[in-house]
Formats: C-alpha cells, sequence, structure tokens
C-alpha cells in the first residue's frame, strides 16, 4: 500500500488558497479523481468525500480572520473543529496558539500533521468525536463550513453554543449553507472568498465569520 506522502505526491499539490497566501496546503484541483484515488488507495468504495484537500470558504475566512487578529489566539489553547486539511489551526499556530485540530477522518488528522510540518508549527490532532464531551480544555474554539447537513449542524451548534455559556470564545464561518441557524450568532467579519466551480456553485462566495452567542 502505498504512503500518505506518495499520495500526496500523486494527487494534491502544495498551494494555498488566495485569501490565505500565508499557510501552505497539500490541495487538490477536483473532487471526484482524488476521492476516487483515495477509495482504491484505502480499498473502500464508501468513504466520504476528502474534505481535507480543499480549503472551504468558512475555513478560508476564519483562516483569514485568525491571521489578522493575533490577539484572539496567541497564547491561548486553540481548538479547530472539524479541521479538514487544518489551515485554522495552522493560522493560530502562526500567531502563537497552542493549536489542536480535531477531525474524525484519519487520513485527514495525517494531512494536517504535514501540513503542520509545511509551515514550520505544531499542531496536535485528535480523531475522537470531541462533540461528546463538554471539556473545558480549550479557550478558543472555531468551525467553519459546519452547517450543510441538518443533523451535523444542528449538534454542532448546541455543543458551540454550551463552549460559549462556559466563557469560550466561539467563532463559525459560514458562506450561507441551508442549515446556518438564524439566532444565536454575531456577525463580527465578512469575506469574498475565491473558490472552485469544482466545489460551489459560483466563483466565490461572501463567508461571515460569527460569534457564538451563550
Amino acid at each position: 500500500m502505498k504512503s500518505v506522502e506518495d499520495f500526496l505526491r500523486e494527487h494534491t499539490k502544495v498551494s494555498h488558497h488566495p485569501l490565505v497566501p500565508e499557510v501552505q496546503l497539500h490541495l487538490a484541483a477536483e473532487v471526484v479523481p482524488v476521492w476516487q484515488a483515495m477509495e482504491v488507495w484505502q480499498g473502500n468504495n464508501n468513504l466520504p468525500p476528502p474534505y481535507w484537500a480543499f480549503c472551504w470558504p468558512g475555513g478560508a475566512a476564519l483562516t483569514r480572520y485568525v491571521l489578522d487578529n493575533p490577539d484572539l489566539v496567541r497564547g491561548k489553547r486553540v481548538l479547530d473543529f472539524a479541521a479538514g486539511g487544518g489551515a485554522t489551526a495552522i493560522a493560530a499556530a502562526l500567531r502563537g496558539a497552542v493549536a489542536i485540530a480535531a477531525d474524525i477522518d484519519h487520513v485527514a488528522a495525517q494531512i494536517i500533521a504535514r501540513n503542520a510540518t509545511l509551515n514550520g508549527v505544531h499542531v496536535a490532532v485528535v480523531t475522537d468525536d470531541v462533540t461528546d464531551t463538554d471539556s473545558n480544555s480549550w479557550d478558543v474554539v472555531v468551525a467553519g463550513d459546519v452547517c450543510y447537513e441538518r443533523p451535523m449542524a444542528s449538534v454542532v451548534f448546541g455543543w458551540l453554543r454550551r463552549h460559549a455559556a462556559a466563557g469560550v470564545t466561539v467563532l463559525m464561518a459560514d458562506p450561507g449553507r441551508d442549515y446556518l441557524p438564524k439566532d444565536g450568532l454575531e456577525r463580527v467579519a465578512q469575506y469574498t472568498v475565491p473558490t472552485t466551480m469544482d466545489l460551489e456553485k459560483d466563483p466565490s462566495r461572501s463567508t461571515t465569520v460569527y460569534r457564538v452567542l451563550p
């Protein structure tokens, strides 16, 4: 079986999202080819999409916001929830945070570690479902693009609000997904995020960063 490094070399390119040129990532150009290659590599035809291979609008907006607001994270324990390729966790680490990336995809966990190395920072990675616990281990929690499915949006938003109620700074970023909650959010920034038609219906998405209210 080929190594993670071999797979990345064959199916991704070290690049950056246009909104966050400070952060290098292993990125794929198209969803279907890398997804099919993943299934062949893992010997499993029922894998979820490789979310880690793209910097989604919510993640890009959060990453930009963290880079531009270093005092938000410097010296703090920052959890990047459903981290994908780990861009926002990497941004937090670049700005002096103790960065933790949570993603239940074990391949994503390996990619995050390699992306962190690309950027000369350390990011701790956890693959447990952190929504099973209301931990007090973090000072800041960030979550990008987590409202595209109703069940996930409901569970995650309740979990995020409980952390906000406990005094944690909680930020979400979303480009207007169908299941974005109507209440409990305070807008703090907005970006026009370049994207690809392979992921989105438009070449850019207006994406808002919110503070989650308790």
